[in-house]
């Protein structure tokens, strides 16, 4: 195998773990994964030859891969869940019942200007709040289930 499919495979996992556990919705979309795989092999292999240090090329790398993705609609769904419904369920239903609630907060993520650093704003209180209540809401309508 040379170096270069090396890199790629390397990438390629990378960004598919991250995308496994953040960001559901994309995890399935495989040019997305193989093309911002091959900009990141390609960054590192031109930022290694341009002489920069392993740790610079890898810094650019990851810049590309995971460019867009600081912040999770997912993982927000999921902290509330885990922080406002715990008590409801066992450990291991959390996560299963944050994938149920993710589409039904959609609506919500709409209202706001999502950006890499949305997660240390004020309107993430905001959010986070609108997100507890549409949860809540929806379990009050539908039960756990």
């Amino acid at each position: 195998m040379d170096t270069q499919q090396k890199d790629l495979s390397y990438f390629r996992l990378r960004l598919q773990e991250l995308l496994n556990a953040s960001f559901p919705e994309k995890a399935n979309d495989h040019k997305y994964i193989e093309q911002r795989s091959t900009w990141a092999a390609n960054a590192y292999e031109g930022a290694f030859m341009s002489g920069n240090t392993i740790d610079q090329c890898s810094e650019i790398a990851n810049f590309i891969l995971f460019e867009g993705l600081y912040f999770s609609k997912f993982d927000t769904v999921f902290q509330v869940v885990c922080n406002e419904f715990d008590t409801l369920m066992a450990d291991q239903e959390l996560r299963p019942f944050a994938l149920k609630m993710f589409p039904a907060c959609g609506t919500v993520f709409s209202s706001y200007q999502l950006n890499d650093d949305f997660a240390y704003s004020y309107e993430f209180e905001l959010l986070y709040t609108e997100i507890t209540g549409t949860i809540a809401i929806w379990i009050q309508e539908n039960g756990l289930q």
